[in-house]
C-alpha cells in the first residue's frame, strides 16, 4: 500500500463522515436557529425546550435515513477490506 492509496482512503473516510454526520447536524442546527428565534421573539428561556426537539429531529433522522447510512458505511467497510485483502 503506498502514500497514494493511504490518501484516496482516508479521503474517502472523510467524505463518508461527512455524508453519515451531514444530515444529522444540519437538520439540529436548523432547529436550533429557529428555537433560538421563538425564544428571542417570546422570551422564554429554556434550556431542555431546545435539546428536546433537536434529540427529536436526530432520531426522527435516524429511522428515516438509517437503512441509507448502514449501506454506506457497509460498502465504504468492504472496499476497505478488499483493499487490505490486495
Amino acid at each position: 500500500m503506498d502514500t497514494g492509496m493511504v490518501t484516496d482512503l482516508m479521503r474517502d473516510a472523510v467524505v463518508v463522515a461527512i455524508k453519515l454526520g451531514g444530515p444529522m447536524l444540519v437538520l439540529s442546527m436548523l432547529v436550533g436557529v429557529v428555537i433560538a428565534i421563538f425564544q428571542a421573539v417570546t422570551q422564554i428561556h429554556e434550556q431542555t425546550l431546545g435539546f428536546i426537539l433537536k434529540l427529536v429531529v436526530v432520531v426522527l433522522v435516524l429511522l428515516v435515513a438509517g437503512g441509507w447510512m448502514m449501506e454506506t458505511l457497509q460498502d465504504f467497510t468492504r472496499q476497505v477490506f478488499a483493499l487490505i485483502g490486495a
